[in-house]
């Protein structure tokens, strides 16, 4: 979807209202999303919570015209997540297959390769600089500011909050304190072979780099302006790889010229409240779970409608369940039946009309058809048969029958008067 839009960027460009539905379907799926990874404790669900609210951020991307910025969001968000999931992994194949993360732990002595290049990937997806993550999630939110665009703003900051606590909640629960599985599990954990923490330690790797053939003007002013001579000739390598594909809607939407006039202050000041913001959800998730680990807990008690409403995902595979499938099911249980009573009935009824009709036929043909035929056959036989008693093969008897046919024609001759 997200390459679609790109792709399609002249269209989308000519129809703002359409934008506008992308832009708010993105900021809404990314507080959504990740506000479930929150109370997530199966490892997977917490990363594929994830990736949906990171595919809002590249849709708010696109909605406020940023089509560049979306696709470097979608580049760097592969490195981190595609490094991420190949982590848990790691880490499932290390505890015997357990996916739950209240039964980890400790897994840091354990798992050294996948622990640190886990962490890479979870501050780059936390957006903290200078990693990868910083600078695409960044743009997008500096792009929907500069855009006058404040709601879905202050909802992809919240979402990268949430970003943060909850990447860290995970890594607290799996890598950090005492070990909490089984003891014939903890027999048998061990790091991944080479075959998987490679690509681990390449992905992480890019985790890192991946972001800086991107970096936005505003930074490369303030190197130069802070003695990084030479800075100011650094370019965004990948927009403007990009340029072409986006030239139309860049000359046709305003939110890049309002992006590039917007005050460099506030793109720093932003910057910096994002970071920040992000630092301080990574610390309060260790310390609550590291330091008060009974503080979850007491916080799902007392704000227990809350904690059931995002545990549970909105309730939306239950209000899925109770209507489309429910519905679906009934309705195809329904047609099963009126397929098997009225269609098969009909159909089994035709059978039998036409077996009725064929016994009849048969019985018809039997009768009369076949009847008078064999009566003209028979017919045919008995006259066959009287007529062949004059066939004696006596010469005398041919002689005088002979003899009498000419008697008869002369005396009827006579009696006509003929002769």
């Amino acid at each position: 979807g997200v390459y679609m839009i790109g792709r399609m960027n002249f269209l989308y460009t000519l129809a703002p209202d359409a934008l506008t539905v992308v832009m708010w379907v993105g900021a809404l799926t990314a507080i959504f999303a990740a506000t479930i990874g929150l109370a997530q404790n199966d490892i997977k669900k917490v990363l594929a919570y994830s990736t949906v609210s990171q595919l809002g951020y590249m849709f708010l991307a696109m909605g406020v015209g940023a089509y560049a910025v979306g696709i470097f969001h979608l580049m760097t968000h592969a490195f981190f997540k595609a490094c991420l999931f190949l982590g848990s992994g790691s880490v499932i194949h290390a505890m015997s297959g357990e996916q739950d993360m209240r039964r980890m732990g400790g897994l840091k002595a354990y798992l050294p390769i996948t622990y640190w290049t886990f962490l890479i990937a979870s501050v780059a997806i936390a957006g903290i600089f200078p990693f990868a993550g910083f600078f695409s999630k960044d743009e997008i939110l500096w792009r929907s500011y500069s855009g006058h665009h404040y709601g879905p703003w202050i909802l992809g900051l919240v979402a990268a909050v949430c970003t943060a606590f909850y990447m860290f909640r995970l890594i607290s629960l799996t890598f950090y304190g005492s070990c909490r599985a089984d003891e014939k599990v903890k027999h048998h954990i061990h790091e991944s072979p080479w075959t998987m923490t490679v690509p681990l330690i390449v992905l992480a790797f890019l985790s890192v780099v991946g972001g800086f053939v991107g970096i936005p003007h505003a930074l490369t002013v303030a190197a130069e302006k802070i003695g990084i001579h030479g800075a100011d000739g650094a370019t965004n390598l990948f927009g403007q790889w990009l340029a072409p594909v986006f030239a139309a809607a860049h000359h046709a939407a305003p939110h890049g010229a309002e992006a590039a006039h917007a005050s460099l202050a506030t793109e720093y000041l932003l910057m910096v409240v994002s970071v920040a913001l992000a630092l301080v959800s990574i610390a309060a998730a260790l310390f609550v779970y590291l330091r008060r680990p009974d503080l979850p807990a007491t916080i799902a008690r007392r704000f227990r409608l809350a904690y059931d409403l995002v545990y549970h995902k909105y309730y939306v595979d239950e209000i899925y369940e109770a209507t489309v499938i429910r519905f679906t099911m009934n309705l195809m249980r329904f047609l099963g039946r009126f397929d098997l009573v009225v269609i098969d009935g009909i159909v089994n009824g035709c059978a039998a009309l036409v077996r009725v009709v064929s016994r009849i036929g048969g019985w018809l043909d039997l009768r009369f058809v076949d009847g008078l035929v064999n009566l003209v056959a028979d017919l045919a036989m008995a006259v066959g048969r009287r007529l062949r008693l004059i066939q004696t093969g006596s010469v005398q008897i041919y002689l005088y029958t002979v003899l009498g046919g000419m008697v008869a024609i002369l005396i009827i001759g006579i009696a006509s008067g003929s002769i």
